[in-house]
C-alpha cells in the first residue's frame, strides 16, 4: 500500500499538506464505513485504498461488512437493477427477505462510529441503530429514474440519516436531508493503475494466450447485464467486417452479485464461434487488469446503466482511447471527441471503435487529454479531501466555507 508522501510527484506538496490540515480537525472522531462485500465492485475497491490512507493521515477509520445469504443478495441485485430503471419483478416477499436479513444485521453489527458511513441499499436499514452519533448514506447508484416501489421502500430509511452523498447531480433525488455531491476516484498508485514494465504486460498476454498480431479491443467489467458484454460482442463483430481485430472481455464477480455466472455463460455462448474473442474470468488480480488495459488499443465501456464507471477513469489514466456509453457518470469523465468517444448504441460503439483503430494519432490525442482530465478531477487525493470536508461539515458547518 502506497504512503501518502508517494502521491506528491503526481499531485504536488500543497495537496498533501491540505489533507494533513483537514485530518487534524478530525482527531478524536471514529469513522465507520459499512458496506455489503469486502471484495469485488467499485465500493470495496475504493474503501480498500481509502481506509488505509485515512488511517495514515491520522483519521481513526474502520470498515465493517454486513452478512447476507444467497436470497438476500438475490433481492438486493434486483433492487440494484430496478433503481437503475431496469424492469424487475419485485414482490412483497422480496421486501420481507430484505428486512429479515437486515434485522439480523441490526442485531449483530456494532454501530460504534462517531460517524457511521453506510454505502448503498444493502445495509441501509442499519439506520435503525442510530443513537447520538452521525449517519451518512452513500448512494453509488444512478437513481434518477428508479422503480418507484423500491425507492419508496428505501425512503422509509433515507430521511433518518443526517446527510446523503451522490456521485453526480443527475443521480440525486429530492430529499428532506442535506445532500453532498462527491464523485468517486481511482488510486494512481494501486496495482491496477501504477506504471508496469513491458515484461509484465507481455507475461500476462502469454498467460492468457493473447497475441499482439492484431489490434486489441477490450472491456473490463463484472459480467453483469447492465455492462452489456453481449452488446460489446455485437459491436466488435461489426468492426471486424472492416478491421481485423480481437476482443477481450475480462472481469470477475462481486460476492453480493449472484447473477454474474449466468451472464458469463450467456457471453460464452455468443462468442464460441469466434477464436479472436477472449473471455477471461479474472481472479482478484489487479496487476493482470492493469496489464490487459495497457496492452489494448481501444478500451470500451458499453454500459446500459452505470453508477459512475470507474473503469473509464482507469483507462483514461493510462492514456488509452476510450469508447463508452453516454450513461451514468461516464459523461463526467469523457468529453465527447476531446477525452474519448461517447456512444448510444451498438452501431455507435462500432463506428467509434472503427474510427479509433483507423486513426492512431487521433486515438492517442484523446488518450492524452483523458489522462490530464483524470489527474485534475478523479484521483484519490481529491476524494480524501472531499470526504474529510464532508465529515467536518457534520460538526462544524460554519467552518466549511473557509476550508473549501
Amino acid at each position: 500500500m502506497a504512503k501518502i508522501e508517494e502521491y506528491i510527484p503526481l499531485v504536488g506538496q500543497a495537496v498533501i499538506d491540505d489533507l494533513r490540515l483537514l485530518s487534524e480537525r478530525l482527531k478524536g472522531k471514529v469513522i465507520q464505513h459499512i458496506n455489503s462485500t469486502p471484495v469485488g465492485g467499485g465500493v470495496a475497491e475504493i474503501l480498500s485504498r481509502m481506509v488505509p490512507l485515512l488511517r495514515e493521515l491520522g483519521v481513526d477509520t474502520k470498515w465493517d461488512v454486513i452478512k447476507g445469504g444467497e436470497q438476500f443478495f438475490g433481492v438486493t441485485k434486483k433492487f440494484h437493477n430496478s433503481l437503475h430503471g431496469r424492469a424487475e419483478e419485485i414482490t412483497q416477499r422480496d421486501f420481507e427477505i430484505f428486512m429479515e436479513t437486515s434485522q439480523q444485521n441490526i442485531e449483530s453489527v456494532n454501530a460504534y462510529g462517531d460517524i457511521v458511513f453506510v454505502h448503498d441499499p444493502q445495509p441501509i436499514a442499519l439506520i435503525k441503530k442510530k443513537a447520538d452519533n452521525k449517519w451518512l448514506w452513500r448512494c453509488h447508484i444512478d437513481v434518477a429514474s428508479p422503480n418507484e416501489k423500491v425507492w419508496g421502500f428505501l425512503m422509509d430509511f433515507i430521511p433518518r440519516y443526517d446527510s446523503a452523498v451522490f456521485s453526480a447531480p443527475a443521480f440525486s433525488r429530492r430529499l428532506p436531508i442535506r445532500q453532498f455531491l462527491i464523485p468517486p476516484s481511482i488510486d494512481p498508485l494501486s496495482d491496477k493503475n501504477k506504471e508496469l514494465p513491458q515484461e509484465t504486460i507481455n507475461f500476462v498476454l502469454r498467460k492468457y494466450n493473447i497475441k499482439k498480431d492484431k489490434p486489441i479491443v477490450i472491456q473490463i467489467s463484472r459480467f453483469d447485464r447492465l455492462k452489456d458484454p453481449v452488446g460489446v460482442i455485437e459491436a466488435y463483430l461489426q468492426v471486424k467486417k472492416y478491421i481485423d481485430c480481437q476482443l477481450i472481455l475480462a472481469g470477475g464477480s462481486a460476492e453480493d452479485d449472484p447473477e454474474g455466472f449466468k451472464v458469463l455463460e450467456e457471453v460464452k455462448e455468443r462468442a464460441k464461434k469466434d477464436p479472436d474473442i477472449h473471455i477471461l474470468l479474472l481472479p482478484q488480480n489487479d496487476i493482470e487488469v492493469n496489464a490487459l488495459q495497457r496492452a489494448s488499443d481501444v478500451i470500451v465501456q458499453k454500459s446500459l446503466k452505470e453508477g459512475f464507471g470507474l473503469t473509464v477513469s482507469e483507462a483514461l489514466w493510462k492514456a488509452k482511447p476510450v469508447v463508452a456509453s453516454n450513461v451514468g457518470g461516464i459523461p463526467l469523465q469523457i468529453k465527447h471527441k476531446y477525452s474519448g468517444l461517447l456512444c448510444h448504441s451498438i452501431e455507435g460503439a462500432s463506428f467509434a471503435i472503427k474510427q479509433l483503430l483507423s486513426s492512431p494519432a487521433y486515438a492517442s490525442k484523446l488518450g492524452e487529454n483523458g489522462r490530464e482530465h483524470i489527474k485534475n478531477n478523479f484521483l484519490i487525493t481529491r476524494h480524501l479531501r472531499d470526504y474529510m470536508l464532508l465529515f467536518l461539515s457534520l460538526y462544524h458547518p460554519e467552518d466549511i466555507v473557509n476550508l473549501c
